[in-house]
């Protein structure tokens, strides 16, 4: 799966953008709601070493899903340990799926 450029989340248009590394230590993505932006790390800012493929989708699908419980103006928005999991499987889903 190639990470998008743009996604709709509700009715705003996020933009996806690769960056090499994120300013703060160990993270791998972030989601700007204001701006509308998400944000995909293809290198760790610590280790100096490149993510993996599996690794940048799940962050992508990790940041989707903060957007999208955002949109929804859920609680559950910033709640890293529901976002991690839900978000995992979703990727996994989603690179596994046959056509």
């Amino acid at each position: 799966m190639n990470i998008p450029t743009k996604i709709k989340i509700g009715d705003a248009w996020y933009e996806i953008n690769i960056v090499k590394t994120m300013d703060t230590p160990s993270a791998m993505g972030s989601t700007n709601y204001r701006a509308r932006c998400i944000k995909v790390a293809t290198h760790s800012n610590t280790r100096h070493t490149r993510y993996r493929k599996e690794d940048k989708h799940e962050t992508f699908w990790h940041e989707v899903t903060h957007a999208i419980l955002h949109d929804m103006n859920s609680k559950l928005t910033y709640n890293e340990k529901f976002v991690e999991a839900f978000s995992k499987r979703l990727s996994r889903a989603i690179d596994s799926a046959k056509f």
